[in-house]
């Protein structure tokens, strides 16, 4: 199938001809919120004048260096930053509103919705063309910042898009086939089944009963947040769109399947897919089927990020680069 590209080369091209000859420069951003600043880190290859990537962090408590405090110290996206960085790219990562260094956003993160976080992408576009004096700003949205991206897409500050681990298919759809996957929640399908229906009809869902594990899927804290995001379906959020678009998936991801890439690239046929055939959901190496090995590496902000990732991305950005 025409621009799908499996197993890229982990060395030179356009990009590494860019890089920069000394470190980046590594300094604050802010963009203003609704109640306080939101916060970033903009990292920038001195002298370089490339290509600036806004960096849209997934689901849950995920800060700017794609960590949390559920247990992933893995470091994905600072670790982009500063692979992109030796490529010439100049790279925006950011706390999402409500949590971490964007706590004074908003007093109540939980009730932040996909549409919220659209007008912080907005904002922070516009924040980081004046600062960077760039024509316009490439949205890369890693996991459920694939779905933010895709939803902010029609700004005309926005370059294109670089979806990372997307989601293709509506969240509720995932959340329900990883549920099913598991053998261990067999047990709790009876009442987790129904409660995604509900979620997904727009109703919320009575948690009393719920045993702990699914407490922390359904909290009533959290239940306008999935509304929202369950109500959007990526692939028609992509269908149509204009602008360059790059798809890259892991093929030992747990989390995104390589179905979900797939979804995308059928609603987008211009878009460029590239499938990784030994990265998982954060980007690293994963060379067997282990789960705990896999979701071991969620720990490690040691291991580097797989071969391909940073040299996909990186290509794809020259290739499209508005200088």
């Amino acid at each position: 199938m025409k621009d799908i590209l499996v197993a890229v080369a982990a060395c030179c091209g356009v990009a590494a001809a860019t890089a920069a000859n000394t470190a980046p420069v590594e300094s604050p951003i802010e963009a203003p919120g609704p109640a306080g600043p939101l916060k970033g880190t903009l990292l920038t290859p001195d002298g370089a004048r490339g290509p600036v990537v806004l960096i849209i962090p997934g689901s849950g408590p995920t800060d700017r260096d794609g960590n949390s405090p559920a247990g992933v110290l893995a470091a994905p996206y600072r670790l982009l930053a500063e692979g992109l960085a030796a490529h010439g790219v100049t790279s925006a990562r950011i706390d999402k509103r409500g949590m971490f260094g964007s706590s004074a956003a908003t007093a109540d993160a939980n009730a932040v919705t996909i549409p919220d976080y659209v007008t912080d992408v907005q904002a922070w576009t516009r924040v980081i063309r004046e600062h960077t004096k760039a024509p316009c700003i490439w949205l890369l949205g890693h996991s459920e910042g694939g779905l933010v991206a895709m939803a902010a897409a029609e700004n005309p500050d926005v370059c294109g898009l670089l979806l990372v681990s997307a989601p293709g298919r509506p969240m509720g759809e995932i959340i329900r086939e990883q549920l099913k996957t598991n053998p261990a929640n067999a047990p709790l399908l009876s009442q987790a089944l129904p409660a995604l229906d509900a979620l997904e009809a727009g109703k919320r869902v009575d948690t009393a009963g719920m045993p702990p594990a699914l407490l922390r899927l359904f909290s009533p804290q959290v239940q306008g947040f999935l509304i929202s995001a369950f109500s959007y379906d990526p692939a028609k959020l992509l269908a149509g769109y204009g602008k360059p678009v790059l798809i890259l998936q892991g093929q030992r991801d747990l989390q995104v399947r390589e179905a979900d890439a797939q979804a995308l690239k059928l609603a987008d046929p211009k878009a460029t897919l590239v499938l990784l055939p030994d990265v998982n959901h954060v980007l690293k190496s994963v060379a067997a089927d282990d789960v705990r090995a896999n979701f071991a590496t969620y720990g490690n902000s040691s291991l580097p990020l797989a071969p391909g990732v940073v040299q996909s991305i990186s290509d794809f950005l020259m290739s499209h680069a508005k200088l």
